[in-house]
């Protein structure tokens, strides 16, 4: 199909039953993308909030970003998924797939409260996890045990592919 969404096939990485999602002190509370010709800032808390998916012809999708408390909706509550609870099946009920969020910037949060936006280089993607119920379609960023230097600003930090 040309506008269906780009799957990411990684060698161990097979999504199944997810269940579990924590606020996280907004890691990865913010992005920057362009989108038809227009740049956005986008912030989590933001209930419109929404994260464009890569299609496989390369065109983007807009889907919401994870949900709020306030919101309506029978998906986790957040907009992460932790790796490790993706490996361990906590998201296979929501029949997960896993995408590329086509961003151009991310924003951490450091321990202080301070805001750190991190660029990315071209052909450079947020991993995501599209997760589904019935009608219902969000994207959560994948979140990971931060490196050298995220682990600086935060305890956790968003996956990052290539390619």
């Amino acid at each position: 199909m040309e506008d269906s969404i780009l799957f990411i096939e990684e060698p161990g990485f097979t999504i199944t039953n997810i269940e579990h999602i924590e606020y996280i002190s907004f890691m990865c509370g913010g992005v920057t993308f362009e989108h038809s010709g227009q740049d956005y800032r986008i912030f989590f808390p933001n209930p419109n909030a929404v994260l464009p998916v890569r299609m496989k012809n390369g065109s983007h999708l807009l889907l919401p970003w994870g949900r709020r408390r306030e919101q309506g909706g029978q998906l986790p509550v957040g907009g992460w998924a932790r790796l490790d609870s993706i490996y361990a099946g906590t998201w296979d009920k929501y029949f997960p797939s896993p995408v590329k969020i086509d961003v151009t910037s991310f924003m951490e949060k450091d321990y202080e409260g301070k805001s750190h936006w991190f660029d990315l280089l071209p052909g450079k993607y947020l991993q995501g996890l599209v997760a589904h119920n019935k009608n219902e379609q969000r994207v959560y960023v994948v979140t990971m045990e931060p490196d050298s230097t995220m682990a600086e600003f935060h305890d956790r930090m968003p996956r990052i592919m290539f390619g």
